[in-house]
């Protein structure tokens, strides 16, 4: 084969430093939009960005050559900043994230499912949402590093 072909889009998601709801009604679509900007920044494509006022989630196109390691440290760095000199000066992501690869034909329910976030939330906590997501996509973890 001559070319290189991709399709890679990963769901992730990660939280505020002790999962403090950091994220306040009046500037959390303003975060969501700068995470937006950053992931086009880096050469990734936004496709879907929101979440609470304790976490985000993204849904993101990323090129071969990007390092997802690499592309998400670089996120919440420029991110963690930009909420400090803007908004929040306590303002911080927790250590690490998830990411889950998402299918070609799974983008739209993904999709849906970022976009739901603020109903979803009234009846589920984000941690038993990451409990849930961790074990249908087959993640081991033990649950002190949950905490």
């Amino acid at each position: 084969m001559g070319s290189t072909f991709l399709s890679l889009h990963y769901h992730v998601v990660f939280s505020t430093k002790l999962r403090r709801p950091l994220l306040c009604d009046i500037w959390r679509p303003k975060m969501h939009a700068y995470l937006g900007g950053t992931v086009r920044g880096l050469g990734g494509i936004p496709e879907a960005v929101n979440g609470v006022s304790d976490h985000v989630h993204l849904l993101l196109g990323l090129r071969a050559a990007h390092c997802l390691s690499e592309f998400m440290q670089e996120l919440k760095k420029a991110s963690s900043i930009w909420a400090k000199q803007n908004h929040e000066a306590a303002f911080g992501w927790q250590e690490g994230y998830a990411a889950f690869t998402v299918s070609y034909s799974g983008i739209e329910d993904v999709k849906e499912y970022i976009r739901t976030q603020e109903p979803h939330h009234r009846q589920t906590s984000f941690l038993e949402e990451l409990r849930r997501l961790l074990e249908e996509n087959g993640v081991d973890y033990k649950e002190e590093y949950l905490e």
